[in-house]
């Protein structure tokens, strides 16, 4: 009988050496394998694509966004290859035979309004793909779940109170002068984007709330009307997409944020309302055809939401596709929340120029 595997090891015999080839593709797999860990659990990059979060995030800044601040969320789909678009050169990047449920790790808070929130775009569930693997958006976190959310001539109130703006968030005015050219150099100062005049004295400006009194203050400008969609005429982009709703991008609510545990009467109003969150959402198939609510198959009068839900919003109120348009985003589709902006490209300026120094390394809030 052979005993020899209750021999000790020779621990003085010398290791084979690894080969080259192999060493490099050792740290190569432990690269991966790290920034893997690194990027789904503690941090992941983003690159601000659009002007909907302008000026306080501008186009071309790139952003750490802390995953562990309200938690990493497990990934729904078991394979998918790394650092990749879901989708590239029409071809899917990810497997989703096997989706698998909502978890998350416990964080340190959960999303808090004012909060700058990195999420998926929710307008995507219509499209059968994967959360995680859905657009990924970020926007100011404007109301949290249970808060009566409203607008009013382009002001947030939140629970009936004035809800603080961003001060270099931005809406478009209508500036009228008295013939004199205002300086362009100022205006580029000041964050203001001027279109073609209207008319041979009258603008429309872009320009950050805290600039607005600046505007007004220069001798040559007659007025500065800010640019309103006027009370109950509804808009049919807006959520919830019903006449029944007369409300459009400035004029908005009252709306509840759905919360977990929360238990809504159901009726032809709060079903509008309502709806998507319960049926794409949280999975349950509503049918209404027979002149009562059914849910499951079973009649209903009321119903438990199991997620908290988010209200999110750009700061260039009249440039944003946010939540004005597909309602509140669902707890299952917050990635992180934005923390510092790493660095700052200007694609429209010359080679000299493209980097914004003075936005590299800048916290976010």
């Amino acid at each position: 009988m052979n005993w020899k595997f209750l021999q000790k090891k020779d621990s003085n015999k010398p290791k084979p050496k690894k080969s080259k080839a192999r060493e490099w593709l050792d740290a190569f797999v432990f690269a991966i394998v790290a920034a893997t860990i690194i990027r789904g659990l503690l941090f992941s990059a983003y690159a601000i694509p659009s002007g909907s979060m302008e000026g306080t995030e501008l186009a071309g800044d790139y952003l750490f966004v802390s995953k562990c601040s309200y938690g990493a969320r497990m990934p729904n789909t078991l394979l998918s290859i790394p650092f990749t678009e879901p989708v590239m050169f029409g071809i899917k990047t990810y497997w989703d035979l096997i989706e698998l449920p909502y978890l998350r790790l416990p964080g340190f808070t959960d999303p808090k309004k004012g909060d700058i929130v990195v999420f998926n775009k929710p307008e995507e569930a219509d499209q059968n793909i994967p959360v995680d693997q859905r657009t990924t958006l970020i926007k100011r976190c404007q109301a949290a779940p249970g808060d009566v959310l409203s607008i009013k001539d382009a002001q947030v109130y939140i629970n009936g109170k004035a809800s603080p703006n961003a001060p270099m968030a931005q809406t478009n005015y209508t500036v009228t002068t008295d013939g004199r050219e205002i300086n362009p150099q100022t205006l580029v100062d000041l964050g203001v984007t001027s279109n073609n005049g209207l008319t041979a004295n009258t603008y429309e400006m872009l320009i950050p709330t805290q600039n607005v009194a600046a505007i007004k203050s220069f001798s040559n400008v007659k007025s500065v009307v800010k640019e309103i969609q006027p009370a109950g005429v509804a808009d049919p982009e807006v959520f919830p997409h019903n006449a029944r709703f007369k409300w459009n991008i400035d004029n908005f609510g009252p709306l509840k944020l759905p919360k977990k545990g929360w238990t809504v009467q159901l009726n032809d109003s709060t079903l509008t309302l309502y709806r998507r969150a319960i049926e794409v959402y949280e999975r349950n198939k509503v049918d209404t055809t027979a002149g009562s609510i059914l849910i499951n198959g079973k009649k209903a009068d009321s119903y438990t939401f199991k997620m908290n839900y988010y209200w999110m919003m750009g700061e260039n109120r009249h440039d944003s596709l946010d939540s004005r348009f597909w309602g509140y985003v669902p707890e299952d589709h917050i990635i992180g929340k934005a923390i510092i902006t790493v660095m700052s490209i200007d694609s429209t300026q010359d080679f000299f120029h493209k980097i914004r120094w003075s936005r590299i390394f800048k916290p976010i809030n």
